[in-house]
């Protein structure tokens, strides 16, 4: 099992080969880095899901002057 890095739940991931098939992440939108690294980690679905709406969020909003 992985550890989210912001929330520490478990969860698996098909990245680090923790599963058969194609991880969960790949039906979302592209937002961070693959882990590529054994013992690499990235987000739960719920905050991944969090993190990329936030970042979409961001980019949306222009810079102030």
């Amino acid at each position: 099992m992985s550890i989210c890095l912001r929330c520490g739940a478990a969860f698996s991931c098909a990245m680090l080969g923790e599963q058969d098939g194609p991880c969960w992440c790949t039906a979302l939108p592209p937002a961070l880095p693959l882990p590529g690294a054994a013992g690499a980690s990235c987000f739960c679905p719920g905050c991944l899901k969090l993190e990329i709406e936030t970042r979409k969020g961001s980019a949306a909003t222009p810079p102030h002057d």
